[in-house]
Order: C-alpha cells, then structure tokens, then sequence
C-alpha cells in the first residue's frame, strides 16, 4: 500500500497531496528558518518530483536567497499565514513541505539537523540525528 502525504494551511484555502516519498527529512536552524517560523527551526519534507504534488489553492509568495545564495521560494496562506511549502529556482523540480502543515504530522521522520551554526541552546534537537553546519543548497 503507497503511503499518502497531504496537508495544507490552517484554514483550509491551501490543501497538497502526494503519494511519493520524501528524498530527505529535516530540521532546519539558519536564521531564515528561525525567522519564519518563530522558533528555533524550521521542519521540513522534501519531495524529488514537484510533478507528483498536487496543491489546489492560490498561494502568496515570498522570495529570499538562501545561505548558499540560490533563491528559494516561499508559499504560504494569503489568508491565514500558515508556511504550507518551498521550492527552489536552481532545483525546480524540488518542493519541500512544512512537517507542521501535515494532516499527520506524525508522518515526519526527520533525519538530520541542518545549520546547526545557528542552533539555540533553548531549541534541543535529537542527538541521535546527523547534524550539518551548512548545507550546499538551501
């Protein structure tokens, strides 16, 4: 049986669904992350075909470059704020989810702790999880 990944914002005008597995699973601490969340990471799926998801809903959009100064770009809810997903302008076929934006957030099984540089000591990871200073794209 294929595993199905869905979710979408807190009111429900932005809902994504996909049945492929995520290439990589983690915890982000760069400060873009940080920033954006209001926490001390970011968590995240990232999936291998952007094909494969269908988002219905219309996102706003906001653009930043990344520590590795590619460009990423964010999509969150027009109307209630809620980060839903990311894609990446160098990697387009990529596009990464917010664990907390799962209708079974339970289905994330993070893998490794990125940017752990800018890591607090208030925001305690999983020290069984592989931690990276940097990534070389983000």
């Amino acid at each position: 049986m294929t595993k199905r990944y869905s979710g979408g914002c807190a009111c429900g005008a932005i809902r994504y669904e996909t049945s492929g597995e995520p290439i990589f699973q983690n915890h982000c601490q760069c400060l873009d992350c940080q920033k954006r969340s209001g926490t001390g990471h970011g968590s995240y799926l990232t999936f291998g075909r952007r094909a494969d998801m269908a988002i219905t809903g219309e996102a706003s959009t906001w653009h930043v470059a990344g520590a590795s100064g590619n460009e990423k770009v964010h999509a969150f809810c027009p109307t209630c704020g809620t980060p839903v997903y990311l894609t990446f302008v160098a990697m387009p076929e990529l596009i990464a989810i917010h664990a907390t934006s799962l209708d079974n957030p339970g289905d994330f099984e993070p893998q490794a702790v990125t940017y752990t540089i800018r890591g607090h000591g208030w925001d305690i990871m999983d020290p069984s999880l592989r931690a990276f200073e940097r990534m070389l794209h983000g």
